[in-house]
């Protein structure tokens, strides 16, 4: 049976955070299909193409390293839905502290309710990223701030030319 996890999000963009969920993802799963949120309320800052191209140039050779399948989606509804419409058997979450866990239980336990064959697993973040958030990586990008320690070389470089103009 081939494992399939989806990895949800908003990915606005990809930080250092993210990737290090992804690193330790490909190895419990076969396939890994990060999944962007689209939500017809929020302006976020990369528009659904820009956020597609950033994951799958980010994510995608890790991926391959590791010998796991990729694809990069988006969807608008309910983020166990598009689980099951993909057929994923695994959600993956990260957390960065206590706060998230808080949050992320009471999230998977709904999850469960819905889907009971998609099991959530919380991946803990590494020292080194906890405190990254997307939202703080943009509030510093837009201030000209230096966000190269937060992001992926090419996404420093893309939150550079968005923040030029």
């Amino acid at each position: 049976m081939t494992r399939i996890a989806l990895y949800p999000g908003s990915f606005d963009p990809v930080s250092n955070g993210h990737l290090d969920v992804v690193r330790q993802a490909v190895g419990l799963c076969d396939k890994l299909i990060v999944a962007i949120g689209i939500h017809p309320g929020k302006k976020p800052l990369f528009s659904t193409e820009e956020r597609l191209a950033m994951v799958r140039e980010v994510f995608g050779p890790i991926a391959a390293k590791a010998g796991c399948a990729f694809d990069a989606v988006t969807y608008g509804g309910l983020t166990v839905t598009s689980a099951l419409d993909h057929g994923a058997t695994i959600m993956i979450r990260g957390l960065r502290d206590g706060t998230d866990l808080d949050y992320e239980m009471q999230i998977a336990g709904m999850n469960e309710t819905m889907a009971p064959g998609v099991q959530t697993v919380f991946l803990p973040a590494s020292v080194r990223v906890r405190p990254i958030t997307a939202t703080l990586v943009r509030q510093i990008a837009g201030m000209g701030g230096d966000v190269s320690p937060f992001v992926p070389p090419s996404v420093a470089r893309d939150l550079k030319a968005k923040f030029a103009g």
